[in-house]
């Protein structure tokens, strides 16, 4: 009679654990506040010539950067700025980065572009300031319509108390 002897399995093997710390290097970007990346399918092209124009106000200068098919997006975008004398060009930066193509899943080069716009001395004579996101304009209206309502008020009131 064979005796059988039941040994145990062999415990799974497991990885020890690791910790991966991802030294800074020069391909990660840092988020800029006056960094704007365009696309050329989210968003029209005034709505980024409007923003440029927001943060040159702001911050006295905007990086628009773009990649492959946007590139034409950005140069139009600062040309626009620069025609009509709010810009001027400060620095222009072109490369290739490596991405990975989701449909073919292998590394593919992209063309990227950087351009910097500085505030021109023309900036402020030709875009009035913006104040809690009204033009002084805009303000002064209000303001006016703030008085004629009071205005309107006290009539009411006036000929209300002079009714009783």
């Amino acid at each position: 009679m064979a005796m059988e002897v039941a040994t145990p399995a062999p415990a799974p093997l497991t990885a020890p654990e690791r910790t991966i710390v991802l030294a800074p290097t020069a391909s990660v970007e840092t988020h800029k506040k006056n960094r704007i990346q365009v696309s050329n399918t989210k968003k029209p092209l005034f709505f980024y010539v409007n923003l440029a124009k927001r943060y040159i106000q702001q911050h006295n200068e905007v990086e628009l950067s773009a990649l492959g098919m946007a590139i034409t997006t950005v140069v139009t975008i600062s040309e626009i700025l620069k025609n009509n004398g709010l810009a001027t060009e400060k620095k222009v930066l072109t490369s290739t980065v490596g991405m990975k193509d989701e449909t073919k899943g292998r590394m593919v080069q992209k063309a990227k572009i950087e351009i910097v716009l500085g505030k021109s001395d023309k900036f402020d004579s030709l875009l009035p300031p913006v104040t809690n996101g009204k033009t002084p304009e805009e303000e002064a209206n209000a303001e006016t319509e703030a008085e004629v309502k009071a205005a309107a008020v006290e009539v009411q009131e006036e000929a209300a108390a002079t009714e009783a």
